[in-house]
């Protein structure tokens, strides 16, 4: 069975999706870009407010599953320009513990949705 996770803190879905599904103890969550929910804006000027952003969105959706980034897995990373790495890296990186961070990708894409520089999706396991 699966139930839909929304949250108002996080950017609601530009598309046919939800931020996230909880099917059994696993959470599947949709990729966050920069957008802030509270003004519905993207975050723009560099890869570090971005990827910032992405990540306050992501974890506002592991918290309305009662959940934290010690719960995530696996995530994917999505760049415009893989020039940019090590910024969005640094940033992806104060948000874990060293020891136990998840599985991850990071793969350079010609485009993402409202032609951000960064796209994150994870993947967390209660």
């Amino acid at each position: 069975m699966k139930k839909i996770i929304n949250t108002s803190e996080a950017p609601a879905p530009i598309g046919p999706y939800n931020q996230a599904i909880l099917s059994g103890d696993t959470l599947y969550i949709s990729g966050q870009i920069p957008i802030d929910p509270s003004t519905g804006e993207l975050v723009e000027g560099n890869i570090t407010k971005e990827t910032h952003q992405s990540m306050k969105n992501l974890n506002a959706i592991l918290d309305e599953a009662g959940m934290t980034f010690e719960n995530v897995v696996k995530t994917t990373i999505f760049l415009k320009d893989m020039h940019q790495f090590h910024e969005v890296n640094a940033v992806y990186g104060s948000y874990f513990n060293a020891d136990t961070a998840p599985a991850r990708e990071t793969v350079e894409v010609a485009n993402l949705p409202k032609f951000v520089n960064v796209e994150i999706s994870m993947v967390a396991v209660r």
